[in-house]
């Protein structure tokens, strides 16, 4: 932890994702509006001291939704990187370990995988299946978790062949001991810093959608649909696109900060190329 903290770029994206899980946290506390009230008499104001971000196009304050917004696009990236994690470190764990067919099968799966491009897999799935928010977390999970794969299973086939594994295989210790004690534990660091930057993914694919109507559905807001309410009115109402924007770019630039400083720091190999 002390390395992490001594990171510079570890802790600028800490503070800035810190932040906003805060504001997420308490947005019902800091909200001056109802995210969803609709005023008439307040549509398309600029920004002022009544309306810090201004309003849309049915009068709803939008620092209000801009605050609920993030609680769905930071819910959606945690939930479908973690989704996408325990299937990667399953499917990896399993591929570098037990090698031979078994390793030839999954990675000939990942390969299939990663030959489609994700965002359309994406779009496709979601247009069988009515957008909502849960479906977005499952699907982007579904569709994520190649590159976890690879990691872990690389990962599992360096350690595999340290001495201290074949050590305790020598001892007679069983597959479930040499993986949960011996191999999981000393292949954390990529996997957390495979999550960190898997949630950043995740927020983008998320506002993509929610931008393009297949995401997060109106009224509920999300940075997204916020974005593609801005659209309409771009020419003359720029607020609706410049702080959702912000939002968006400082949420992935922290985490993708986080991420960097947390293998700069965790992992001294990384470290010494970087040098």
């Amino acid at each position: 932890m002390k390395a992490v903290l001594q990171n510079q770029l570890a802790r600028w994206g800490f503070a800035i994702i810190l932040t906003i899980l805060i504001l997420a946290l308490l947005a019902p506390l800091i909200a001056p509006y109802d995210p969803d009230a609709i005023d008439v008499k307040s549509i398309l104001l600029a920004p002022s001291s009544a309306h810090w971000m201004g309003t849309d196009g049915l009068g709803r304050d939008v620092f209000s939704r801009m605050l609920f917004g993030a609680r769905i696009s930071l819910l959606v990236g945690f939930v479908a990187v973690g989704i996408a994690t325990v299937i990667g470190v399953i499917l990896g764990a399993i591929a570098g370990f037990y090698r031979g067919w078994v390793d030839v099968l999954i990675m000939r799966l990942v390969d299939v995988m990663l030959s489609i491009p994700t965002f359309f897999l994406i779009l496709a799935v979601i247009a069988f299946l009515s957008p909502s928010i849960w479906n977005i977390m499952v699907v982007i999970g579904l569709t994520s978790w190649m590159g976890v794969t690879r990691l872990v299973r690389a990962e599992f086939l360096s350690l595999r062949e340290r001495e201290y594994v074949l050590s305790a295989q020598t001892l007679g210790a069983k597959n479930g001991r040499l993986i949960f004690r011996h191999l999981l534990p000393n292949s954390l660091t990529p996997i957390i810093v495979s999550f960190v930057l898997g949630v950043a993914s995740a927020v983008l694919v998320e506002s993509g959608l929610s931008f393009l109507g297949l995401g997060v559905q109106p009224p509920q807001a999300s940075w997204g649909n916020i974005l593609t309410d801005g659209k309409e009115y771009i020419e003359f109402a720029w607020w609706l696109s410049l702080f959702p924007g912000l939002a968006i770019l400082l949420t992935v630039l922290g985490y993708n900060l986080l991420g960097e400083g947390l293998r700069d720091a965790l992992d001294p190999r990384s470290a010494k190329i970087n040098a």
